[in-house]
């Protein structure tokens, strides 16, 4: 790693983590299960500022955390500097584009770095804010590079800024934990070729594994079947969209009201 991006992610790290520190408790676990060389951490993902809340833990514990970001940000001033000099990888929405990140990303994970991308593409749509279900990126990029994917939950961000909320919620204090699970075992699926029955196997597994963490902080089990925003009519990406789908039977939530209450207590 070159000079200047050190310099970049301690100016970065300078300028965000005190005012973290301040709106937000956080307590980290299982993070001796990172493995040493490149890896694919998959969080789950359900407020806007989680990724400041997982990239603080993984460069807490020494790496430095390298995201799978949409290419609009990296043109946003001040912003996109800091996105270029730290070597984010911008995901742009043409096939060549997307087949461009994940290139680049390869070439991150060769090089003993840690590679974040969110399996589910965008802040979940479960009403009831569990994971959903996935998309095939994370899984492509490993099965293409053999880099271990590690599952990480999160719970209790969404309380200081609710799903795609417009104002902070400072009072009482909240705390979020992060929580790092075992590697996804992919090792059956390595080496066959990647149709799409393949992708998708692989996807849920990574899904499952981000759940199932979830369940653990929230003192809960997570669904049996992920929530499909198709299947319920749901846009795909973009803060603006809408269950149309009257028979559901978990309650839409709001997207700037109370967040969810945490069943397992004041842990998240």
């Amino acid at each position: 790693m070159s000079l200047s991006e050190r310099c970049a992610f301690g100016t970065l790290a300078g300028l965000v983590l005190p005012a973290l520190n301040a709106m937000i408790g956080k307590r980290w676990e299982g993070f001796d299960r990172l493995p040493e060389g490149g890896f694919i951490a998959c969080p789950s993902h359900s407020t806007e500022i989680d990724p400041l809340i997982v990239g603080h833990a993984i460069y807490r514990s020494g790496r430095l955390p390298r995201y799978l970001a949409k290419e609009s940000l990296f043109r946003v001033p001040v912003l996109g500097w800091f996105l270029k000099k730290t070597r984010q990888i911008p995901v742009a929405r043409s096939s060549q584009g997307a087949k461009r990140s994940l290139q680049l990303a390869g070439e991150l994970l060769n090089e003993g770095s840690v590679a974040i991308v969110y399996p589910e593409g965008t802040l979940t749509r479960d009403p009831d804010m569990w994971p959903m279900k996935g998309r095939t990126g994370a899984a492509r990029l490993a099965l293409q590079t053999g880099a271990p994917v590690i599952p990480i939950g999160h719970w209790g961000a969404h309380e200081l800024l609710p799903r795609y909320g417009k104002r902070l919620h400072l009072f009482p204090r909240k705390q979020a934990r992060v929580v790092v699970g075992e590697a996804v075992d992919l090792s059956d699926l390595r080496g066959k070729p990647m149709t799409k029955a393949v992708l998708v196997e692989a996807t849920e597994r990574i899904m499952n594994a981000v759940a199932e963490l979830v369940g653990d902080l929230r003192g809960e089990s997570p669904p049996e079947t992920l929530w499909d925003p198709s299947a319920h009519g749901q846009a795909l990406s973009g803060r603006d969209y809408e269950q149309r789908d009257p028979g559901a039977s978990r309650r839409p939530s709001g997207t700037d009201g109370p967040a969810p209450t945490n069943r397992a207590g004041e842990q998240g």
